[in-house]
């Protein structure tokens, strides 16, 4: 059985994995079957609505790539890690957080995504 470590690496991999079959084969090991993906632009559930997810923004992001900026925090079943985004041309163009919670086989059943910095206390 995969790490959580690995689980969540997979998982992230899979954003930047051109190839259709080896991204399938990334989220088969770190997704559960209804898994859901929530952020500001998205809400899914389902293996293949999030490959559908990833590969439109494949599309619209030509060239850029997410790489994960902390390692895995865990506790029961819940999981939460840092992230950026690189556009083609090298440079960050943001930074997030995701939140999420593991399924009883230790893949992913829930992320929770959020951009950029939390907005200042009032």
């Amino acid at each position: 059985m995969a790490t959580t470590e690995e689980i969540v690496t997979a998982f992230g991999d899979a954003w930047n994995e051109a190839d259709e079959s080896k991204r399938r084969e990334l989220l088969a090991l770190s997704w559960a079957d209804e898994g859901r993906f929530v952020d500001p632009q998205s809400d899914v559930t389902g293996r293949e609505a999030l490959l559908a997810l990833i590969s439109g923004f494949q599309k619209r992001m030509a060239g850029a790539r997410i790489d994960g900026t902390s390692g895995v925090q865990v506790h029961h079943d819940k999981i939460r890690f840092n992230w950026k985004l690189i556009g083609a041309d090298g440079k960050t163009m943001i930074e997030g957080l995701d939140f999420g919670e593991l399924a009883d086989d230790g893949r992913i059943r829930l992320i929770v995504g959020f951009w950029g910095d939390p907005p200042p206390a009032s």
